[in-house]
């Protein structure tokens, strides 16, 4: 090969507008590639300019909805009547769901702050980052500590008969089971479960438990916290 290749040698003076370049490439390196820069845009005015008319078309939207739809309140607050159940904004009626099963002390407090540290905590770690699907290698171990971290939240759940959270659980776990056991699937569905890392799994049973929970605060709770039917 290095008998068809011709290398030019220059000399120049001025090193600036004539650099020269050489590069030694052996068995085990190559030699690196530059890929193309697209094209690019300043963010101002470019960016901020369409953010802007987007804040303001959402405003105008807000304030027509506004003028031909009520909002949905209810009547004046009176402190000597408190209304049953007391429900908190939807976005606190996951917890206030979880308060139905466990103390106090672990759904108000313990439970919020370890998913609050572990979302300030992961991304510190070095996890998956190639993407390895959670089968991938080593399955019989990953295997053994799965069924593990299962078991021990099957019967946590099950002590404290919290079905909203044991139920979602349960979907997820079995899902990330089949890939296990049919790796050869040529369904797509399954090829995309088999192809998904562990934080896509852990990902989806968070997302699954919060929306579950969500939804029973919502919509299936009545007086007395006790389990009602939206359409009754």
């Amino acid at each position: 090969m290095s008998e068809k290749n011709t290398f030019e040698v220059g000399l120049s003076s001025d090193a600036v507008k004539h650099p020269r370049r050489i590069v030694f490439i052996t068995r085990k390196t190559s030699a690196k590639v530059k890929e193309e820069v697209g094209p690019q845009l300043m963010s101002f005015p470019h960016v901020i300019l369409r953010e802007t008319i987007a804040f303001q078309f959402l405003a105008i939207v807000l304030v027509v909805l506004a003028l031909f739809w009520d909002a949905p309140l209810e009547q004046l607050a009176n402190p000597l009547l408190t209304p049953n159940p007391a429900k908190a904004p939807w976005y606190f009626l996951g917890l206030q769901e979880l308060l139905h099963y466990f103390p106090p002390l672990v759904a108000g407090v313990l439970l919020p702050t370890l998913v609050v540290l572990a979302l300030v905590v992961i991304p510190y770690f070095d996890i998956n980052i190639e993407g390895e699907p959670l089968w991938g290698h080593r399955s019989s171990r990953r295997m053994k500590i799965y069924l593990g971290v299962f078991a021990v939240l099957f019967v946590l759940l099950a002590l404290y008969d919290a079905w909203t959270v044991l139920v979602p659980t349960v979907l997820v776990g079995v899902f990330g089971l089949v890939p296990y056991f049919l790796p050869t699937s040529e369904s797509r569905f399954l090829k995309f479960l088999g192809s998904q890392p562990l934080p896509w799994w852990v990902m989806t049973w968070f997302i699954a438990v919060a929306l579950t929970l969500t939804a029973v605060g919502t919509f299936f709770r009545g007086p007395g916290w006790s389990w009602v039917w939206p359409w009754s």
